[in-house]
């Protein structure tokens, strides 16, 4: 892992601020992440890697950025970055409770409502430490199959973690794709990892962090959500449905929404993961 003083150097280069201390916070995917306190007092949250992780820290940047601009649900300040480093505002975290899930049910579908100018994003895209493609395009149901699932079948197939029929499986619910996705709808202004991981409680409200962002289906931020279970869901998908009504048949599509990032955690953790995947695309399936 680097160095304190390699983690000093790095933060005053970008923010072009002593460093008062740092300590380590921990490690995830192919880098670490430190707290850090500046000679100016402010706290800030860095991720480091030993090398240059191939455009994913400009990645989550520019993704952070483009949430925050639309000033719906709270996201962290990008203070700098450059391909091993990544400099954020410092979160204090606390306990969810009622009020602040019912506020983030209003604040993600107001984040959605702010849309995008097509489903993708114009930067390379990355989910957790795996490259993701986000070439643009206009009718999400070909979009979703051919930039997400597709990629990560082949994947997680060749890694031996997902049979031949397990494959053919999944192929069945790309082809189908257009008659499970249910209503169109527009570009909609996604977290794209919205799992609760990602979701930081702070001061009454819910801060978005570590995106996968780019223009998407909206039941897909909310399908995430449901699928390692977010405190006080019932209150966030209400208030949700209070500020933004879902189309009909929402709940019949959350396994379809959800068979992106199982295939994801297949290919990052092996098939440990290939029994909810399978289900996931059964259950698309007879949905439709």
């Amino acid at each position: 892992m680097p160095a304190a003083a390699v983690i000093d150097a790095r933060i005053t280069v970008l923010l072009g601020v002593q460093v008062r201390r740092v300590s380590t916070l921990g490690a995830q995917h192919r880098w670490r992440t430190y707290r850090a306190t500046l000679a100016d007092g402010r706290e800030v949250f860095v991720k480091a890697a030993d090398t240059p992780l191939g455009g994913l820290f400009p990645a989550e940047a520019r993704g952070l950025r483009w949430l925050r601009e639309a000033g719906r649900a709270p996201v962290p300040e990008v203070l700098g970055y450059d391909e091993s480093t990544l400099v954020l505002s410092w979160l204090e975290a606390e306990s969810p409770h009622r009020a602040a899930a019912e506020r983030f049910g209003h604040d993600l579908a107001a984040l959605h409502a702010s849309g995008a100018a097509r489903f993708g994003a114009p930067w390379d895209g990355f989910i957790a430490s795996l490259p993701l493609d986000n070439t643009t395009g206009d009718a999400w149901p070909s979009w979703y199959a051919r930039r997400r699932v597709a990629p990560f079948l082949r994947r997680a197939a060749d890694s031996g973690s997902l049979s031949a029929a397990d494959t053919r499986l999944i192929e069945t619910v790309i082809a189908r794709v257009g008659d499970l996705a249910g209503p169109a709808e527009p570009p909609a202004r996604v977290h794209g990892d919205c799992w609760s991981g990602n979701v930081m409680w702070v001061q009454g409200r819910a801060w978005l962090v570590d995106p996968a962002a780019h223009g998407g289906h909206r039941e897909t931020d909310l399908a995430m959500l449901a699928l390692f279970g977010a405190p006080y869901l019932d209150r966030i998908m209400a208030a949700y449905a209070e500020a933004v009504p879902l189309a009909d048949g929402w709940r019949a599509r959350v396994p379809l929404h959800q068979l992106h990032p199982l295939l994801v955690h297949v290919c990052l953790f092996g098939a440990s993961y290939r029994a909810a995947t399978i289900d996931a695309a059964r259950a698309a399936l007879a949905a439709g």
